[in-house]
């Protein structure tokens, strides 16, 4: 059932790149290799749990094969909505997406995911201390701290509030505060850099 839902969210993806918001998914897709025989691949990582997904399928004269779903069929993709026929039974899944995070609604749950780049993540190359949003959100709070200051381990150093909660971004590490992007009412993508935190060095 997760594989279905981490499925549409890749002909959801594909869709929204031809920019086809409300109409089908076209045959050919932007993206796609220009050999019908090799798969396309969209990588996914599942939030919370961290683990990462894969799903690899092809598209010909309108026609889904989807690697490990040998039942399922396409009967239409949106950018927001995916229908697919499981085994004899159309599902629909709503797809929203902000920036790489995507919500699956699926018929028996909601799925978050992180969508991966093909080609490496440019926020694996952040400056060491980097404290990222996790999320798409609105910086709500501050703490009392301007670049200089020392910090502690664990100590909180603003407020996002994402998803209707909020979430406290902390301090990674015992350091000096050098970079605090913290303007109240800021809103930010996923992977922005909220804070940097330069770690003390030994004795």
């Amino acid at each position: 059932a997760q594989r279905h839902a981490v499925l549409a969210a890749a002909l959801a993806d594909a869709a929204r790149r031809t920019g086809s918001a409300d109409g089908p998914l076209p045959v050919r897709l932007g993206g796609w290799r220009n050999v019908p025989s090799q798969p396309q691949a969209k990588r996914f990582r599942h939030e919370p749990g961290g683990w990462e997904l894969e799903v690899r399928y092809r598209l010909h004269r309108g026609a889904l094969t989807a690697e490990g779903h040998p039942d399922v069929a396409l009967v239409s993709a949106a950018a927001d909505r995916v229908v697919l026929d499981i085994a004899g039974v159309r599902r629909a899944f709503a797809v929203t997406a902000y920036a790489e995070q995507v919500f699956v609604d699926a018929p028996w749950a909601t799925l978050a995911l992180t969508a991966l780049p093909r080609f490496g993540d440019p926020r694996e190359r952040a400056v060491p201390g980097s404290l990222l949003a996790p999320m798409p959100g609105t910086v709500v709070r501050a703490g009392e701290f301007v670049p200089g200051d020392r910090v502690g381990a664990g100590q909180p150093l603003l407020w996002l509030e994402a998803m209707k909660m909020e979430h406290v971004i902390t301090a990674p590490v015992t350091g000096t505060l050098t970079e605090l992007n913290a303007d109240i009412g800021r809103q930010v993508e996923v992977g922005a850099v909220l804070a940097v935190v330069k770690e003390e060095s030994g004795p």
